[in-house]
């Protein structure tokens, strides 16, 4: 099937970011969130990136207006039906996926790729929500999208070798470097990730160091861009403990616990970045 027009749930952080790409790569897109706040606040977010590129001549003028001419914001998620391709990018919460896949299934044709772009929680699990789980798949990117090359593309138990093929095409049409992974919480990157981080939180609550030590130490020794601390920060400590919880509930290990120092800034609304304030102040 022809993919001209992709649908994309969510406009936060991935979501606007997601849209962004595949708007910049000739696809006409629907953006899709529950309030027009968030679809506001997210085309904003895409216009600034956009322009930033145009700074930095990595696009031309015209690159950059047909991207913004080529997403429209919509609050109906009933106006997905119209779409080739959808990508889900909402919160990382079990039900609220839930929710949206059921509502997708019934919405979309039955030739329609369902995708996630969750970090963390099972494709297999979703794809059991639909009628079409073949055709349900993980593509998950990586923040910023824009710049990240990387898209982990995973396969549920049910995911066909042409839901696969047709989504790693698609994502190499988006300038972007696909990598096979199966089923299983956290996937590659998470379940490597998280659990440093968390025993990153763990250096500070226990005194071994501050935040600010923790990061040059991967910083200057590991020759880590940014420092596992600032990139928790980066992502939102509220996404931090929710892998971190879905991975200790789907592997049932105690290495996967989440460190209290983490649970009590995240009851705090000390989130990160987006909230002004986590481990460094915003």
């Amino acid at each position: 099937m022809s993919i001209k027009t992709v649908g994309v749930i969510g406009a936060g952080t991935m979501g606007n970011g997601i849209a962004h790409v595949f708007a910049k790569s000739g696809y006409q897109v629907y953006l899709q969130d529950v309030q027009e706040t968030f679809l506001t606040r997210g085309l904003e977010t895409i216009r600034k990136n956009l322009e930033r590129e145009l700074s930095k001549q990595k696009i031309t003028e015209q690159t950059r207006d047909a991207a913004i001419k080529a997403i429209s914001p919509v609050t109906e998620r009933a106006i997905l039906a119209k779409c080739d391709f959808i990508v889900e990018a909402a919160s990382e919460k079990l039900e609220i996926k839930r929710e949206i896949f059921q509502d997708l299934d019934k919405l979309c044709r039955p030739e329609v790729i369902l995708s996630s772009n969750t970090s963390s929680i099972s494709i297999t699990k979703l794809a059991a929500f639909t009628k079409r789980p073949d055709k349900v798949i993980g593509m998950h990117f990586f923040n910023p999208v824009p710049m990240m090359k990387l898209v982990e593309i995973i396969r549920g138990l049910a995911t066909s070798d042409e839901t696969y093929a047709a989504v790693k095409s698609l994502t190499e049409k988006l300038e972007k470097t696909p990598v096979e992974v199966n089923d299983a919480p956290g996937f590659v990157s998470n379940r490597v990730l998280m659990p440093l981080i968390n025993e990153a939180i763990y250096a500070v609550m226990e005194g071994v160091a501050t935040p600010q030590a923790v990061d040059e130490v991967f910083k200057l020794g590991m020759a880590h861009p940014m420092g596992p601390l600032a990139l928790a920060d980066f992502i939102g400590l509220d996404v931090c403990l929710d892998i971190m919880r879905v991975m200790l509930d789907g592997l049932g290990d105690p290495k996967y616990r989440p460190c209290p120092l983490l649970i009590k800034m995240v009851d705090a609304g000390w989130l990160g970045k987006k909230s002004g304030r986590g481990f460094y102040q915003y």
